[in-house]
């Protein structure tokens, strides 16, 4: 039986329908051999690389190509085919993608140790995502999927999500950040990491595009802590209705507890004792609230019975107001008119000038009588 003669390839193309392939190796008959006149496509987002006997030879990127001496310099001079272009060569073509691949998944396998100067040593766990893209095609090939048929994003998952959390703990341990603070910086310790970690991806000729931290998982004892603090600075350092408010708290979960009830007898007295703490506590606020005056010479709220302004420093009570002269009626002090009869309140002396206050009969300064 002769040789059979292998016919022109006259198309080289790859089409991808999927979403996770990053490599895919061109595959075609023995029938048909790659030689001169053979065209390559490149479609957008893809490169494809020549490789000759193990060796990379030329790499495309996007257009078409029509394949001669010119067009691939590298495999003309490995395969000898500068006066033999016609002969046929076996040669592999890749195909690399070079599109973002988004939504990679990353998350904590275990809590990560964070220093914390409120907590001390805490345990947190995260989860979010990275995306990345292909940078270097011939880099890639050299240091990650060799010559295999095909590489999906599965094959290198693991080993991305690994760097990308090496860094993320190696943050966490260092950064001053509040774990009260933490999910207002979701989008700073992203951006952080993934400018950390682009140099490990650019050794396997790849770039990470961006790192989402979608949730950081506190331990349950700081989550707790945490809204206390939050109750406590709604009750402003009143400690005695923060007090009242955890036995109400506290009543709550007793009578929702069957267990509970025979501590408190049969009839009920849990319920009774947690409704009368909650009124009286509710009482309390609410006197809290309308026990306050008004400042008469800045209008400030001034707690009830307080003797100076603690805004102004003016006195606070009857003393704080004064007659006018011309009508009787009781005006604050530092009003400049009466408010009932429009009267000024400070009287010039028409002797020397100088301002009389409302009521006095005579001048302080040179004893002239006023009115």
């Amino acid at each position: 039986m002769g040789l059979i003669k292998r016919q022109l390839l006259k198309v080289i193309s790859w089409e991808d329908s999927s979403q996770n392939t990053l490599v895919h190796k061109f595959e075609y008959d023995d029938r048909y051999a790659i030689m001169k006149g053979s065209e390559l496509i490149v479609r957008p987002s893809q490169a494809a690389i020549f490789v000759y006997r193990g060796s990379v030879c030329d790499v495309f990127t996007e257009g078409s190509w029509k394949l001669d001496e010119g067009s691939t310099p590298i495999l003309t001079a490995l395969a000898n085919w500068k006066y033999a272009f016609e002969n046929p060569k076996q040669i592999d073509v890749y195909y690399v993608s070079l599109k973002r691949f988004t939504q990679m998944k990353w998350g904590t396998p275990n809590p990560v140790m964070m220093r914390d100067k409120d907590f001390g040593m805490i345990r947190i766990a995260g989860h979010g995502e990275y995306s990345f893209h292909v940078m270097n095609p011939q880099l890639f090939m050299k240091e990650i999927f060799g010559a295999t048929h095909s590489y999906k994003t599965e094959d290198i998952e693991e080993h991305l999500k690994s760097l990308v959390l090496a860094q993320l703990t190696d943050m966490l341990g260092e950064c001053e950040i509040p774990a009260l603070e933490l999910a207002a910086n979701y989008l700073e310790i992203g951006d952080t990491v993934c400018k950390e970690v682009k140099p490990r991806f650019n050794e396997l000729g790849l770039d990470i595009d961006s790192v989402i931290v979608r949730n950081f998982k506190l331990p349950e004892s700081v989550e707790k802590a945490m809204d206390q603090r939050t109750t406590l600075g709604v009750f402003d350092g009143k400690m005695g209705e923060y007090a009242q408010y955890e036995s109400v708290q506290a009543m709550r979960d007793a009578a929702k507890n069957p267990g509970m009830g025979g501590m408190f007898g049969a009839a009920g007295i849990g319920l009774g004792m947690g409704a009368r703490v909650g009124n009286q506590f509710a009482q309390n606020l609410d006197e809290a609230q309308t026990q306050k005056i008004k400042c008469a010479k800045c209008g400030a709220s001034v707690k009830a019975g307080a003797k100076f302004c603690p805004e102004c420093g003016a006195k606070v009570g009857a003393e704080s107001t004064v007659k006018c002269s011309k009508c009787g009626a009781s005006v604050p002090q530092g009003a400049k008119f009466c408010p009932e009869c429009g009267q000024p309140m400070n009287v010039v002396c028409p002797k020397c000038g100088a301002k009389v206050k409302s009521g006095m009969k005579f001048c302080p300064e040179c004893g002239a009588k006023i009115g």
